[in-house]
C-alpha cells in the first residue's frame, strides 16, 4: 500500500474519531463534509478531463486537482478579508515559483532513493507553504494551488519548447503531489501550532481571541494560530 493512500486513510480515521475538528474548523468544514470530499476525491481520481487536445495534450484529474483546487478557492473565499486573500494568492505564487525553480536546479531520480519524487515534491511544497503562510488555511491553499501552478507552468513550457509530452494535472489522483502537498501543509501547521501553544502554556483564551475564533470573517486575516 502506498504512502499516499495510507495518509488518506489516516486522515479519514482521524475525522471519524473527531480528532481533526480543529483543522476542519479552520477550513470551514464539518466531519460529514470532509468525508464526502475525501470520497469524491477517491472517485474523481479515476476521471481525467481534457483541457487541450493538441500537442502536447493537457488534462486535469478531478480527484487530484479539481476538487482540491475548488476546496482551496472555497477556503480562500470564506476567509472573508482582503488581507488573507492576498496572502493566499501571494503564497500560492511563491510556492509555485520555489517548486518550479527547484525542479530546474535538481532532478530527482525516479529509480533511486528511498522515497518517490511526488512525495518529495509534496513535502517540499507543504513545508514551503507553511513557512510562507504560517496558518492552517494558508498552508493548505498555498501548497495546493502552488503545485497546480507548477503543473500549468510545465505544460506551457512543454508547448513552447516543442517537448510533446502529455501533461496530466493531478494525474495521480488522490496520490498526486497536489493532494499530498495540501495535507502535508495542514499537518505541519497543526503540529507546529499545537506545539507552540503547549510551550506557551496553552491556547490564547482571551475574550478578544474567542471573538476572533467565532467570527473569522470579521478578522483582519491570517492569524498565526489559524
Amino acid at each position: 500500500m502506498s504512502i499516499g493512500l495510507l495518509l488518506l486513510i489516516g486522515v479519514g480515521i482521524l475525522i471519524l474519531l473527531g480528532l481533526a475538528q480543529q483543522v476542519l474548523d479552520r477550513l470551514y468544514l464539518n466531519d460529514k463534509q470532509a468525508l464526502i470530499i475525501l470520497a469524491a476525491m477517491v472517485v474523481g481520481s479515476f476521471i481525467d478531463l481534457p483541457l487541450y487536445r493538441g500537442d502536447p495534450p493537457v488534462s486535469i484529474n478531478i480527484g487530484g486537482a479539481i476538487i482540491p483546487l475548488a476546496l482551496s478557492i472555497y477556503v480562500l473565499y470564506r476567509a472573508g478579508t482582503a488581507k488573507e486573500t492576498k496572502r493566499g494568492i501571494l503564497g500560492s505564487v511563491l510556492v509555485g515559483g520555489i517548486i518550479y525553480g527547484v525542479s530546474k536546479l535538481y532532478h530527482f531520480d525516479t529509480h533511486t532513493g528511498f522515497i518517490e519524487p511526488q512525495y518529495l515534491w509534496g513535502i517540499l511544497a507543504g513545508l514551503t507553504a507553511y513557512l510562507i503562510g504560517r496558518s492552517r488555511r494558508l498552508a493548505f491553499i498555498g501548497a495546493t494551488m502552488g503545485v497546480i501552478l507548477v503543473d500549468l507552468a510545465h505544460a506551457v513550457e512543454a508547448g513552447l519548447t516543442g517537448r510533446f509530452s502529455p501533461t496530466r494535472i493531478g494525474g495521480a489522483g488522490v496520490l498526486d503531489t497536489v493532494v499530498l502537498a495540501g495535507l502535508i501543509g495542514v499537518v505541519l501547521a497543526e503540529v507546529i501550532g499545537e506545539t507552540r501553544e503547549s510551550l506557551q502554556g496553552g491556547p490564547d483564551r482571551s475574550s478578544e481571541r474567542a471573538e476572533e475564533l467565532q467570527a473569522p470573517e470579521q478578522r483582519e486575516g491570517g492569524e498565526e494560530h489559524d
